[in-house]
């Protein structure tokens, strides 16, 4: 029988730091060797960190990348392993290398450069022309590279055709809510159709606003899932390949002969010496991984984002504006799964506005989570600016100026603590919220790095009563899940003075941002005409705010940001 033990080395790399995603590469060969791994793959760009964004314009960068696929070479005694960088030739390619026992066998050019999106490949990168296959002893295998592995007929069949049994892709493919299942169906789906082992590695963890989710899986030739690593978590993926079962498999299916013929000189075929004598062993059963549910999913998401984009950006020690309300909450318990309790503080910002409900819950919440917590009354102040502004406001009515003050009184203390201990202040606002500008700028929008800025209010209920579950207590106040959503900013606010009940909202929120529906779309789904324009105008009005927000973690499948491109200056209606 053929067997080919393949491995997959789930990382997270950081981008630009070489000399430590050279270390995560080095050991995961070491690992791979004690596991009697004949072939190990490690994530698209591991070793210059994926996305680099412009910093590929940078030649230094480039060199330094270079510098270290050499130090990784190296280090592939007695192994094959595949790795994500960039190559220089006459422009710069997303490549992986093929190393085989301490030499660089092959190389391949990503051919399918993604631009939509999160994604801006063709400013960067040229696409691939060619696709060889690498024969090593009785097996023979291809590479390809992310968005390749998505087109039906792109490299992996013709890869496929001309004789590889065994499909490596490298990945770099981050994560929003429901991703992890539709790409494992696509993975499946590939390998059934071009009758082929499917080895599919995935990066983990936090780059800005992206988050990659790992999920690193195997596949058989029938897409019979083998093995699939943890998700938002570092992993090894070990998984013994039948080749034999692939060739049988091919035999009966007399398609593949005709189709073989036209693409029989198309791939480039190259011989690797196995890096050492076979080995037998034992039969290895694959791991495979716990699917997490929708909401597990997108908690796990917001913490992985929150932690990796506060530590690799060098910050230690966050900070939170605590109102008493689902957000804040939700934000704390994010921030204290990510970071640990002695990393966060909570503060509360009374005014005369704050009911002794949301003062005790944001009290209790701090006391249930252990995180330090500060008092900074907001009243001195909000009569110090009223003063001020007396003679220039004389004989005009309170309105939203002097309610947007009151955030903006709390987003300079924050913001001071920030400045005086080193702390990062953490955002609240959920993407409900910041879609329709139902915020301050300048106020609760200030800060480093907004965590559920992608998440709807419905969602982060929901996200919050999962945190309670897991605890198997009251970790977020019940009192908090019944309370109205309120700013508090005047006597009896609740945000439904302002806003449809949040369920219509997101409803609508979805339609027009995610899935790009018309008014008139919306209004014949049964949404009522007047409310739809309202959100709509809302949307549209307040790109300049969101603008000028602090980047968050992406949650769904298009978040405000680069995913989202809408003209400031824009006088287009949809009504």
């Amino acid at each position: 029988m053929r067997r080919l033990r393949v491995g997959l080395a789930q990382i997270n790399p950081a981008v630009g730091d070489f000399e430590a995603n050279v270390a995560k590469i080095v050991e995961g060969m070491e690992r791979a060797r004690r596991q009697g791994v004949a072939l190990v793959a490690f994530p698209e760009l591991a070793i210059p960190g994926y996305p680099p964004e412009d910093l590929l314009f940078k030649a230094a960068f480039i060199e330094a990348n270079l510098r270290a696929l050499e130090d990784v070479t190296r280090a592939s005694r007695g192994l094959t392993a595949v790795v994500g960088f960039v190559d220089r030739q006459d422009d710069i390619f997303n490549a992986a290398a093929v190393l085989s026992d301490g030499t660089l066998a092959g190389v391949y050019h990503k051919q399918y450069l993604p631009n939509y999106g999160v994604f801006d490949e063709n400013r960067y990168f040229q696409a691939g022309r060619e696709t060889p296959v690498f024969e090593c002893g009785d097996a023979a295998f291809a590479v390809n590279i992310c968005e390749d592995i998505w087109y039906p007929a792109g490299p992996t069949t013709l890869q496929a055709m001309a004789g590889a049994e065994v499909i490596v892709t490298i990945n770099g493919s981050p994560f929003h809510a429901g991703k992890a299942h539709f790409r494992e169906r696509m993975v499946a789906t590939r390998a059934a159709d071009d009758l082929v082992c499917l080895a599919f590695v995935n990066m983990v963890g936090g780059q800005d606003e992206l988050v990659f989710d790992g999920g690193s899986m195997v596949v058989d030739q029938h897409g019979e899932l083998l093995a699939r690593g943890r998700a938002f978590e570092e992993d090894f993926v070990v998984a013994d390949l039948d080749l034999d079962a692939v060739f049988h498999a091919r035999l009966r299916d007399s398609r593949r002969r005709k189709e073989k013929l036209a693409v029989a000189d198309a791939a480039r075929r190259i011989t690797i010496t196995p890096p050492r004598a076979a080995v037998p062993l034992e039969p290895l059963p694959g791991q495979i991984a716990a699917r997490l549910g929708r909401v597990e999913e997108v908690f796990r998401a917001l913490v992985v984002g929150t932690r990796d984009y506060v530590r690799k950006t060098g910050f230690k020690r966050v900070v939170i504006g605590l109102s008493g309300g689902i957000d804040s909450s939700l934000v704390a318990a994010v921030a204290v799964e990510a970071l640990g309790r002695e990393n966060v503080t909570g503060v509360t910002m009374p005014s005369p506005f704050s009911s002794g409900g949301t003062r005790n819950d944001a009290r209790r919440l701090a006391k249930n989570l252990g995180i330090d917590f500060l008092r900074i009354p907001i009243t001195p102040m909000m009569r110090a600016f009223t003063r001020v502004l007396a003679p220039t406001f004389k004989g005009l009515k309170e309105d939203v100026t002097e309610e947007n003050l009151q955030a903006r009184i709390r987003g300079n203390l924050l913001m001071a603590l920030s400045n005086k201990f080193g702390w990062l202040v953490l955002t609240t606002g959920n993407k409900s919220e910041i879609a329709v500008g139902y915020s301050t700028l300048y106020g609760d929008m200030a800060g480093g790095f907004a965590v559920i800025k992608d998440v709807p209010k419905t969602l982060a209920y929901e996200v919050a009563r999962f945190v309670n579950d897991r605890a198997g207590r009251a970790i977020i106040p019940e009192s908090v899940f019944g309370r109205a959503p309120s700013a508090e900013l005047r006597e009896h606010q609740t945000d439904q003075d302002t806003l449809p009940p949040y369920a219509e909202l997101d409803a609508i929120l979805e339609a027009y941002v995610e899935e790009d529906r018309s008014v008139k779309d919306l209004h014949a789904q049964g949404f009522a005409a007047d409310t739809v324009r309202k959100v709509v105008r809302m949307v549209d009005r307040n790109e300049f705010k969101r603008r000028q927000g602090p980047i968050g973690v992406k949650i769904t499948p298009r978040a405000f940001g680069r995913d989202w491109r809408l003209p400031i200056s824009n006088r287009f209606k949809d009504s």
